[in-house]
């Protein structure tokens, strides 16, 4: 397993540590619940170090790289970030990132345990461009404020510059005490959100910092499994979980966020294009809602069940304290997808009611939907 740098920074702190893809993450600090409730409701710092991160560089870094993702990069002003996918000749995705384009190069941010596979997928197509592929994790750490007084507690760091306000901006900064780093607009739960890549120098003297700043405005450190809650509330796909190898991004809901149908050609395009043009998908990522008494939690991949027929799988699933009931993402057969319909699913523990329900469980601002 690929250790935090941080690691016994937190473990000071009194972190317990969990694995994702073969990344070591910070689970929790002693109370998942609490720190939830300061990621909805005031501010949580995070670790997300565990993520991978890569720069595309080279002359023909902005031709090569918008053939090989299903959004626009070409299109990014300098200071500006997208979400795409990556898929094959099939269409089917093989990964996905956060894109920045910085002066002479982008910054992917991806998922943890993903990066090498990322950069062997893009390395793969490299044959005559002048592009090369870089591992900036080694140099790089990522501390993330999530929560509605986020703002705040960067701006105390007295970074001498304003955070950027539109999502998925980005802006470079240079305090004195840790040299040159970026502060990123990024809301991962449907809250506000703001990010630092941190060189690794200064890494563990921010993090100190932040920890400092949240407690000032009601907040606390939080771990992986705060932030996969309220992911899930928020009705969020996470690669690994909900998004794998099987998965075409219109099934998962990805149209708005991570495909440009105007941008021309890219691998897998065609797919992508015909689905949208002539056909439709066979299944499509819903909301499930499990019930206040639904424990122990259904396991990724148990079977969704129709009218006595199998029609489709649970990916996620979660406590949800803002609801106080299970709650689950999966897909359904688009014949029965619709909000409101009664499932049924099978597992370990026998037959037990689902009901779908529209997306997101919780929305920004405005507590809970379902009922």
């Amino acid at each position: 397993m690929l250790a935090l740098p941080l690691h016994e920074f937190h473990a000071r702190h009194g972190a317990t540590f969990a694995e994702v893809n073969g990344v070591e993450v910070v689970a929790h600090y002693g109370d998942p619940r609490a720190e939830h409730a300061a990621l909805r409701h005031t501010a949580a710092v995070l670790d997300l170090s565990g993520r991978g991160r890569l720069c595309v560089l080279g002359r023909d870094r902005e031709r090569f790289l918008n053939g090989q993702v299903t959004n626009d990069v070409r299109a990014l002003p300098e200071g500006r970030g997208c979400y795409t996918a990556v898929v094959n000749a099939k269409g089917r995705m093989e990964g996905d990132a956060f894109v920045y384009r910085l002066s002479g190069e982008f910054l992917l941010d991806c998922e943890p345990g993903t990066r090498t596979a990322l950069a062997q997928r893009l390395e793969r197509y490299v044959i005559a461009d002048d592009v090369q592929i870089a591992d900036a994790a080694p140099h790089y750490g990522l501390l993330s404020v999530q929560g509605p007084r986020a703002l705040e507690v960067v701006r105390a760091l007295e970074l001498r510059v304003e955070p950027p306000p539109e999502p998925l901006s980005l802006t470079t900064v240079s305090p004195a005490a840790w040299g040159e780093g970026y502060v990123v607009n990024q809301p991962r739960t449907g809250v506000p959100g703001w990010e630092l890549f941190v060189p690794m120098a200064a890494l563990e003297a921010v993090a100190e910092k932040l920890r400092w700043a949240v407690e000032r405005f009601g907040g606390r450190p939080a771990g992986w499994d705060a932030l996969e809650t309220a992911r899930i509330e928020a009705g969020i796909p996470r690669w690994g979980a909900d998004l794998d190898e099987t998965t075409l991004p219109p099934e998962a809901g990805l149209e708005a966020r991570a495909i440009s149908y105007t941008k021309g050609c890219y691998i897998g395009q065609e797919v992508i294009a015909r689905l949208r043009t002539y056909g439709h998908v066979n299944r499509t990522l819903c909301g499930l809602w499990l019930g206040q008494a639904a424990a122990p939690l259904p396991a990724r991949g148990e079977r969704l069940f129709w009218k006595g027929h199998e029609v489709g799988r649970i990916t996620s699933a979660t406590h949800s304290p803002e609801l106080n009931a299970a709650i689950a993402l999966g897909y359904v057969r688009r014949e029965c997808h619709a909000p409101g319909t009664e499932l049924t699913r099978r597992g370990p523990a026998g037959e037990n009611p689902v009901r779908i329900v529209p997306l997101p469980f919780v929305a920004p601002n405005k507590g809970t939907i379902p009922s």
